[in-house]
């Protein structure tokens, strides 16, 4: 077994792409079978989202910690804007779960 690097490991952690299938490509029995598949592990999505809320509330509490109790303005801000990155990718997680589980087509 092959292991793999620490980068990509850590990136698996953190962005979701890598589970879900094209449904964009093939005949309509494989669009089928690429939408089932991705409805499937639609499951893993409120994982990812709590991770990334997590992600964003420990660096918004950095900055709250760096403001308040180190007075360090400028450090602060700069976990302010790490932490508020967080913000279009619970959204997206979101809506993409919202997507997949949420409706139900004839497929």
């Amino acid at each position: 077994m092959q292991k793999s690097s620490f980068f990509s490991l850590l990136y698996r952690y953190f962005f979701f792409g890598w589970l879900f299938k094209d449904v964009g490509h093939g005949d309509v029995f494989e669009r089928a079978a690429a939408v089932r598949h991705n409805r499937e592990q639609a499951r893993w999505l409120p994982t990812y989202l709590m991770r990334w809320l997590w992600w964003g509330l420990a660096f918004y509490t950095l900055g709250g910690v760096t403001e308040l109790i180190l007075d360090a303005a400028t450090l602060s801000t700069v976990f302010y804007a790490a932490g508020s990155l967080s913000v279009p990718f619970t959204v997206a997680i979101a809506a993409a779960w919202i997507g997949l589980r949420g409706t139900h087509g004839p497929v």
